[in-house]
């Protein structure tokens, strides 16, 4: 997500993408996840966006179009199947590290987390001035994504980082938190 936001496509005035992103942002913030293989992941790169790969995994991430004006190629794609299991807990998150911390007392699948997750990104994303973007850039956007300990959700959600509030259009009811976006820039005036 992150890389796509700070695409010159987006980011210039005049970027190809970037009258949608700003319509996109100046109304309800929607993300949707799905997942493709062969044919199906075929059909879907050649649409414009960006592909980004993390170790074995590609992501694909779209210009925001309306939900009834999807291309049909990304409509008919997979919304189950993004289930993931973890053999092992996470390790340690490393000093200086953005941390997007996951409300640990709602349930939400993987997918619907995975887009709460982006959006947390997002608002972060948005509230960095220019310096603070490009170093986070420079670190290739590194950032952790844990469960919060419930004894501490309610200060994360109070805070003054940014929180994801869930439109309630899946899965959880509306008004939700469902994430909080915790980046030592963010804790500091924005530069």
């Amino acid at each position: 997500m992150l890389w796509f936001l700070d695409d010159p496509r987006v980011t210039d005035p005049d970027g190809e993408w970037a009258g949608a992103v700003r319509a996109w942002t100046d109304g309800r913030i929607r993300k949707v996840v799905r997942r493709a293989r062969g044919a199906g992941w075929e059909r879907a790169s050649a649409l414009p966006g960006i592909t980004i790969t993390q170790g074995s995994a590609e992501i694909r991430v779209y210009p925001p179009v309306p939900v009834d004006e999807w291309p049909p190629d990304l409509a008919r794609l997979q919304v189950a199947g993004t289930e993931l299991e973890d053999p092992e807990p996470p390790p340690a998150v490393p000093e200086g590290t953005p941390v997007l911390w996951v409300n640990p007392g709602l349930p939400m699948t993987a997918g619907k987390a995975m887009a709460q997750v982006g959006h947390a990104a997002q608002l972060a994303w948005m509230r960095l001035g220019a310096k603070d973007r490009a170093d986070w850039r420079d670190r290739d956007f590194d950032l952790a994504v844990r469960p919060a300990l419930a004894e501490r959700w309610p200060d994360l959600v109070s805070s003054g980082l940014p929180v994801v509030q869930d439109g309630g259009f899946t899965e959880v009811a509306p008004g939700s938190c469902t994430v909080v976006a915790d980046l030592p820039a963010l804790r500091l005036p924005a530069r």
